[in-house]
């Protein structure tokens, strides 16, 4: 079925948000900037693919990842050895091995979101209260609509590493 023709800037809307995600892109990086240790964006990925799903294995993080598990692996060896990450048997088959974040780990992923929540609430400070608002509605129509797309858990972890994936708590930082 097509969709009405739209007037104006709003033309075409799937080009108006590609625009603004490579804005948020901007924005989701500078959430990356001074943050001690620096991370990769794949490492950063499989660090937001372990918050989302604590004791998740390796075959699991590499499916997320799309990434093969020998990759997986020596990336999971690099973030245990900067105190991000750590292995351990799973507890009811010692042969399978389970991913945690560490105390450090997650305290990195809040800076981050510290960081990009400051960064978003100044946009967000420069626009008109109704803005803001048609803007939350707006995000919220698409989060359902795409989840449609996803409806068992969401959507993957995003492909591209500078455009930030569904565990950055985006929507969370516009409500907030």
């Amino acid at each position: 079925m097509a969709r009405p023709r739209r007037s104006g800037a709003h033309e075409d809307p799937a080009a108006a948000l590609a625009a603004a995600a490579e804005l948020l892109a901007v924005l989701h990086a500078r959430g990356q900037d001074g943050v001690k240790p620096a991370v990769s964006p794949s490492q950063l990925r499989a660090l937001l693919a372990v918050e989302g799903a604590e004791g998740i294995n390796l075959r699991t993080l590499s499916d997320v990842l799309g990434s093969r598990p020998p990759s997986v692996t020596r990336l999971c060896d690099r973030l245990e050895a900067m105190g991000l990450l750590v292995r351990s048997p799973r507890p009811s088959s010692r042969r399978e091995v389970e991913l945690r974040l560490t105390p450090r780990g997650r305290a990195l992923l809040d800076e981050r979101r510290a960081i990009r929540v400051r960064e978003l609430s100044a946009v967000l400070g420069r626009m008109a209260p109704e803005a803001v608002d048609a803007l939350i509605a707006g995000l919220t129509a698409f989060r359902e609509a795409a989840a449609q797309s996803y409806p068992a858990d969401g959507p993957p972890v995003a492909a591209d590493p500078a455009v930030p994936g569904p565990d950055v708590g985006m929507t969370e930082s516009l409500s907030s």
